[in-house]
Parts: C-alpha cells; structure tokens; sequence
C-alpha cells in the first residue's frame, strides 16, 4: 500500500486532454486507500505533501509565463492584469512563490471536502488526481491574486502620502506637531531612515486615524502604531532637549 503512495507524481497536462487511463486507475485505487484512513492520519499527509509541491512548482511556472490568467480567464474569473503586474510576476521569484503557497494552501482544503470526502472527483470524470486538483488551485488563484493586487494599491497610496507631505504644509492634526512645532517636524521627518517609520509618521501628520495606518501599512494591530509613533516622538523630543543643553 506504502508502494501506491511512493508513486504519487504525474505530471499536469495544461492543454487539457484527457488523461491516461492507467494514471486515473492508480489514481481511483489510491483514493480508496485514503478513503480508509477517513482521508487523514500520516498516509493522507504525505499524499497531500506531495500533491502540495507539484501544485507549487505548476503554478510557479504558469506564472512566470502568464500562462494562469488564460486559465483564470477561461473559467470566467478574468483578472485582467496590467503590465506592470505580469513583469512583477515574471521577474519576482518569491513573490511567484509566496501566491503559490498561499493558493494551494487554500486549494488543498476544498480539495479534500469536495473531491474526495464528498466523490467530487471520479475515475469516470476524465481527469487524473492532478489536474483535479490544478482546476481547484486555478479557481483560488484569483482570490489570492486579488489580495496581493490590494496590498500594492495600499503600499502605493501610503508612498503617495509619504510624498505629499514633503511637498505640501504638514497638518496640524498629529500630537507632534504639539510638541516639536511643524517645521521641525517636517525637518525630522526628512530624516528618519526607514521607509516604514516614516510612512507611519508621514500618514499621522497627514490626518490618517491609527486604525487607518494599521489597514494601509499592514500592520499586526493599532497598539503597534501607537507604539511606533510614542517611540518616535520621545526620541525626536530627546533629539531637541539634548541640542538645546548643547
């Protein structure tokens, strides 16, 4: 039985033909094995390890050549990506991975329910164990591709902010302008050398709220930002005690 498990490793055809009659045999007598276990317990996990990391590695190359948004696009979920974002894709290695994972983590769940707790998949269906479970990672990507595409629409729009203030009058609204008064401020804020910091100080001066910051910076919770910007002010007002004694 281990034997049948050890074999787990066809290869997904994208073109979609159908697949190999003695593939979908295998596949029809490993799933009855699992079906003993419940579909769980140390022989469902390495099937779903190994059907994990196949899915990881086709999805990473359909990325890299674009070859998911026509797949997505056929089943009437079109992403319609920009340019930009296929570049990205095509260029940015982890980010390949990190949607990957994160689709197959999603995949893999409503995999086990509908394909084969509830015999959503079958010998006679046409397709193998694989490209079942490819058709049901091509289904989440979209989710987990929208996620990612709203992530760098926030990143944009706090870096846009960042901006704003180096050009316009900084608002009055933040606890420190109070204190340091709104030229020094706009001096300090020059420089602060790390990017998140002074996007957090840069969106407060800007009026955001803490919770508004938490949401646009992605940040673990608005006690965090609170946190970020006490830490700030106290050292900017030690920063001008400690000029001024000089």
């Amino acid at each position: 039985m281990n034997d049948d498990l050890d074999r787990v490793d066809p290869r997904e055809d994208p073109s979609g033909r159908p697949d190999d009659l003695d593939r979908r045999r295998h596949d029809h007598k490993l799933v009855g094995l699992l079906a003993r276990d419940g579909f769980k317990g140390p022989r469902y996990d390495r099937f779903e390890d190994g059907l994990a990391r196949y899915g990881i590695s086709v999805l990473r190359a359909w990325m890299h050549s674009g070859f998911i948004f026509q797949l997505v696009a056929e089943r009437g979920l079109g992403l319609r990506p920009h340019e930009r974002e296929l570049e990205e894709l095509g260029s940015n290695s982890d980010l390949r991975e990190e949607l990957a994972t994160m689709t197959v983590a999603c995949a893999l769940v409503r995999f086990r329910q509908h394909a084969l707790v509830e015999g959503g998949w079958t010998f006679e269906g046409g397709a193998s164990i694989t490209t079942y479970f490819m058709g049901a990672c091509v289904y989440e990507f979209p989710n987990e591709f929208r996620r990612y595409r709203a992530s760098e629409q926030r990143h944009r729009r706090a870096l846009q902010r960042q901006q704003e203030v180096y050009e316009l009058p900084v608002s009055p609204l933040s606890a420190a302008d109070e204190v340091l008064g709104s030229q020094y401020v706009r001096d300090v804020l020059k420089g602060i050398g790390d990017p998140r910091i002074r996007a957090t100080v840069a969106l407060a001066l800007d009026g955001y709220t803490h919770e508004e910051i938490r949401e646009l910076l992605e940040a673990t919770s608005v006690r965090a930002i609170e946190g970020l910007l006490y830490r700030w002010r106290m050292k900017a007002k030690r920063d001008e005690e400690g000029e001024q004694r000089g």
